[in-house]
């Protein structure tokens, strides 16, 4: 049986955020998820952050499958809800242990 995940997508355009409001890019990390703005908000997974700008995974409009694109601060936002597409991606990392 399949829950369904109730989204909650950013109300404001980048343009109409307070710049107080949007987050450095150095202060995301890597798996962080977030939205980001691309012809409307989408769901969004960092892959990297500089001081500029983050590169995110997420999932684009009318395609299947997912994308890979850098965004300025205003662009990009915390996101708080789960997305079984993209957020699974850590549970497939194993530890190895040292060989003796």
């Amino acid at each position: 049986m399949s829950k369904l995940v109730e989204t909650t997508f950013p109300s404001l355009t980048p343009a109409q955020r307070d710049s107080d409001d949007v987050a450095p890019p150095e202060s995301y990390r890597p798996a962080d998820p977030v939205w980001v703005y691309r012809d409307g908000w989408r769901a969004g997974v960092i892959e990297a952050a500089s001081p500029r700008a983050v590169t995110v995974t997420y999932l684009p409009r009318r395609h299947r499958g997912t994308g890979v694109d850098t965004f300025t601060a205003p662009y990009v936002t915390s996101r708080g809800d789960m997305d079984p597409t993209l957020d699974h991606r850590g549970l497939y990392l194993v530890q190895r242990s040292p060989l003796a």
